[in-house]
């Protein structure tokens, strides 16, 4: 396995490297979701790549971008057990040098949800994945579910800007009790873990009665806050939102023909929780 610091470099390597070439973008703190991706491009590709990036532009100014989970040695070892062939560790200035201001500015598909709680967020993401498809050029980039409106973000850039990745979604892995994997949850209490999973559980109620045929987005959110509701340790509820998996625009009725996602934004103690899940 080899680790690279600079854009030149991972990008002399990478186009070396044996096709298909799959890429994992991460910011590090990898966990058991991480790693799903990781085997997973693995097995569909010839050589595999990941990179480890606390990308500082999508981070907001109240947000966790200093005491965001770093833990490189810990990374870079698993990273090896599962066979990674390139891992890109950039340094901030490598990525964004003096004098840099060029910027991928999502349109509509980030301007509720996400993009209306983190202003900036979409932004930063849209821009540094942009970076890292051009430099490393992947035949196939692996994102989790969980974080459904990035997924939905990435996957509009990369076709509007003919960037020719194939981008791979992947399930959510959770904890036993519903909890989504995330690097943020180790900043729980051990209280505020056992309430964490009641986002999940708000979630499969909503599911549960669109399964049952109710249509209505209001009744299906409302299902959802029923959950959260009970819940005083939970101190905000940013969004439920029943929006097109595809394009992120909120829906008043659920479609039959379409996937729709359910997502939840949560806070709790010092941690915003987010999950989803897709309806169809």
């Amino acid at each position: 396995m080899q680790v690279i610091t600079t854009c030149a470099e991972m990008s002399r390597l990478s186009w070396a490297a044996e096709r298909p070439l799959g890429l994992v973008p991460t910011m590090g703190a990898l966990h058991e979701g991480h790693l799903s991706l990781v085997r997973q491009a693995r097995t569909d590709s010839a050589a595999m790549a990941a990179s480890i990036f606390v990308n500082p532009t999508q981070f907001g100014p109240n947000e966790d971008f200093a005491t965001y989970p770093r833990s490189l040695e810990r990374d870079l070892e698993l990273l090896q057990a599962e066979g990674a062939d390139l891992v890109f560790v950039p340094p901030p200035h490598e990525v964004y040098p003096d004098g840099f201001d060029t910027w991928v500015e999502p349109g509509s598909i980030a301007e509720g949800m996400e993009g209306a709680a983190r202003p900036g967020h979409f932004r930063g993401v849209a821009t540094v994945v942009a970076k890292l498809f051009t430099i490393i050029r992947p035949d196939r980039a692996y994102f989790g579910q969980k974080d459904g409106q990035q997924v939905a973000v990435i996957r509009k850039m990369n076709a509007d800007l003919n960037l020719g990745v194939d981008v791979v979604t992947m399930p959510t892995i959770r904890e036993p009790d519903g909890l989504a994997l995330s690097s943020r949850n180790a900043y729980l209490s051990a209280e505020e873990r056992e309430t964490a999973p009641a986002v999940y559980r708000a979630l499969c109620a909503a599911e549960d009665i669109w399964r049952r045929g109710e249509r209505d987005a209001g009744r299906i959110q409302r299902a959802a806050h029923n959950i959260l509701s009970r819940e005083p340790l939970i101190d905000a509820v940013d969004y439920v939102s029943t929006v097109d998996a595809e394009t992120m625009q909120p829906l008043e009725t659920v479609p039959d023909h379409r996937p729709v996602m359910i997502a939840i934004a949560v806070r709790l103690g010092p941690v915003r929780l987010i999950d989803n899940v897709v309806l169809g």
